[in-house]
């Protein structure tokens, strides 16, 4: 028990003045007890340092950097946070100066799947007095001292455990990857998966989800997030496509009740994305938010959020864990935001819904071979924080004739509701695959019981066709997904806003307030829309960067803006803007230095430019 009790201690006592795990806390609430910074001093928030990635593109190995979306650990004064290239760098908190840099040269492979060269985030774990960081690059977990950067020896092979190895299935190194940080418990190490899930390859990878042991690497307990013979969940797979079927892999961060040992999977899709006649039926635990025994892998609850996905709605935001009081009742809960728009509410312990959950008929597939689910779940709180579904209503209406140019482009596919299916024509469909809400989640006020969280409103195109068949693809549908249609070049042919963020109650179940989040002049700026009455802001789409709520007052935004915004949390106001020179990648973090000040720090940019920008009061 002596490890454990300084993993708690570690994760709560240093929550105040630091920001010791990916979400703030083990949780994620994304919530700080700072109030240095607050209402009445915000805009004395000045530029403090700047640190430069400095990576550059690699022809030979067909590697390129990318967004540097890292959200940053600030543990005992070192700022530790992963790169594009998947370095792990260590800085003073303080100063910004760099102490030491680790490179696993994961550039050497190649780009991954699906997020090619970017990280979302590294974990953090003590070993008695030792500091010991996690890092889960392409098909490798490495443990590094948190004192030197270098690797620590005794664990797996030389500091490194090859995450194919346990599999149980072989798998191709060019289909797996890691690119969220991993979760600690006592000394066990959650590790999740990346995996290429649009196209169906022979042997594809299995999302299994895996803990080793933090000291020696060994494999400790394996959760199958696609069942097999005799498990739980084995029947939905119909016509034994549980052999088969990949993917449906935990590639969000996922999140932690330490108290009761109990960790929050949010489980995305299976292959193919769009098209499910390969594996009939409503396919378990994909689409899921599951609830495991994190000493054991042992199922607890689940809840699944989509029955036979086919929208690319895979559970891409972090479960985050808050204390709600609904109608005079304390109710500890696990909070689910989804792609869809939707938010679930479960206790956490239990999994029950907090408020009910409706199962109601959706559209069929017209796609020869496919069977969509005849319902999906439904919650009847809080309200969709995106818009749903396609209609004539969402077409943009500037002028009459942007509005007639749009209800052509329009006719040309199929539309209807939420969960209307992909199809050969095109489906017009909202949200689109970023969203809603995604990978960054939301952020949450304890003392208020407000969610925040940044969304996405503009939709996608869901199509499929039928690909060449050849010995790397054996599929009767792959994906040609896109955004929704253009006209004039660049003007989408719904309605703004397509961005927001949202405050929702979550004692009441209620919108707090909602603001349009950020604009677009590249598109207030076409030769179409001269003249034509446009809103103050249309508001930016996308899934980069998340927001913090501070005890200060502050929620600190940057939500993929050239901006750092810091907003009242009371009314969605800007009290203040810095600009950052690029758009923003990364979600924010805030922390006491050694000074005395607090800062907030944020990433930012592509590629080449990526950069780790310090604010301080």
């Amino acid at each position: 028990m002596r490890y454990f009790t300084l993993a708690l201690l570690f994760t709560f006592s240093a929550s105040a003045q630091q920001w010791p795990v990916h979400g703030g806390d083990a949780g994620g609430m994304r919530y700080s007890t700072l109030d240095r910074i607050n209402r009445a001093n915000v805009a004395q928030l000045a530029p403090a340092w700047e640190w430069k990635a400095n990576e550059k593109a690699k022809p030979e190995f067909n590697s390129t950097p990318g967004p540097f979306e890292g959200t940053p650990l600030m543990i005992d004064g070192v700022l530790y946070f992963p790169t594009s290239y998947n370095r792990v760098i260590a800085l003073d908190s303080v100063s910004g100066k760099e102490l030491w840099a680790f490179d696993p040269e994961s550039w050497r492979d190649g780009p991954d799947p699906n997020t090619r060269y970017s990280h979302r985030g590294i974990s953090a774990w003590r070993d008695g007095k030792n500091l010991r960081i996690f890092l889960n690059t392409h098909h490798s977990l490495i443990c590094l001292d948190a004192a030197t950067g270098r690797k620590v020896m005794t664990f797996g092979d030389n500091g490194v455990v090859n995450l194919l190895s346990s599999l149980r299935r072989e798998a191709s190194d060019k289909q797996f990857s890691g690119a969220s940080p991993v979760v600690i418990y006592k000394d066990v190490v959650i590790v999740g998966s990346n995996i290429n899930d649009n196209m169906v390859y022979p042997n594809a990878a299995p999302g299994d989800v895996r803990a080793f042991s933090a000291r020696t690497g060994k494999l400790v307990w394996t959760f199958h997030t696609i069942p097999q013979k005799g498990e739980f969940g084995v029947d939905t797979w119909e016509k034994e496509a549980w052999k088969t079927a990949g993917h449906t892999n935990v590639w969000a961060p996922f999140t932690l009740d330490l108290a009761r040992g109990l960790v929050y999977l949010p489980v995305s899709t299976p292959t193919n994305d769009y098209y499910g006649g390969a594996r009939l039926g409503n396919n378990l635990f994909a689409d899921s938010i599951v609830c495991l025994d994190a000493a054991t892998g042992r199922r607890k609850w689940h809840f699944q959020l989509i029955h036979h996905g086919l929208w690319d709605y895979d559970t891409a935001s972090p479960p985050l864990l808050a204390t709600i009081q609904v109608k005079g009742r304390k109710i500890d809960a696990v909070v689910q935001l989804a792609k869809t728009g939707f938010i679930y509410v479960f206790d956490r312990v239990t999994g029950k819904p907090v408020w009910p959950i409706e199962e109601k008929p959706v559209p069929a597939s017209n796609i020869p071979g496919e069977r969509a689910a005849a319902t999906q779940p439904f919650p009847t709180k809080p309200p969709a924080i995106a818009n749903q579904g396609f209609s004539a209503d969402d077409l943009i209406d500037f002028t009459p004739e942007l509005k007639a140019e749009a209800l052509t482009e329009m006719r040309k596919y199929r539309t209807g509701p939420l969960f209307t299916p992909p199809s050969l024509e095109g489906t017009l469909g909202r949200p689109g695959v970023i969203g809603g809400a995604n990978f960054s989640g939301g952020a949450f006020d304890p003392e208020t019981g407000i969610l925040y969280v940044k969304t996405t409103n503009n939709g996608a195109l869901f199509k499929i066709g039928k690909p060449e068949q050849s010995e790397t693809v054996k599929a009767d549908y792959y994906t040609q997904i896109g955004g929704i249609p253009n006209i004039h070049g660049n003007i989408p042919i719904v309605k703004p806003p397509y961005g927001l963020l949202n405050a929702v109650n979550l004692n009441t179940g209620e919108f707090a307030w909602r603001e349009v989040f950020g604009d677009l002049p590249r598109v207030r700026e076409n030769p179409a829309l001269a003249g034509a009455k446009l809103p103050e802001k249309l508001g930016l789409p996308g899934a980069r960067g998340g927001v913090i709520v501070t005890k200060g007052g502050i929620v600190f935004a940057g939500c993929g803006d050239t901006v750092l915004h810091a907003i009242d949390k009371s009314t969605g106001k800007d009290l203040w803007t810095a600009p950052l020179g690029q758009p923003s990648t990364g979600t924010p973090i805030t922390y006491t230095g050694k000074d005395g000040r607090q800062y907030v720090v944020i990433a930012t940019g592509n590629g080449e430019d990526a950069a780790l920008v310090a604010f301080a009061q």
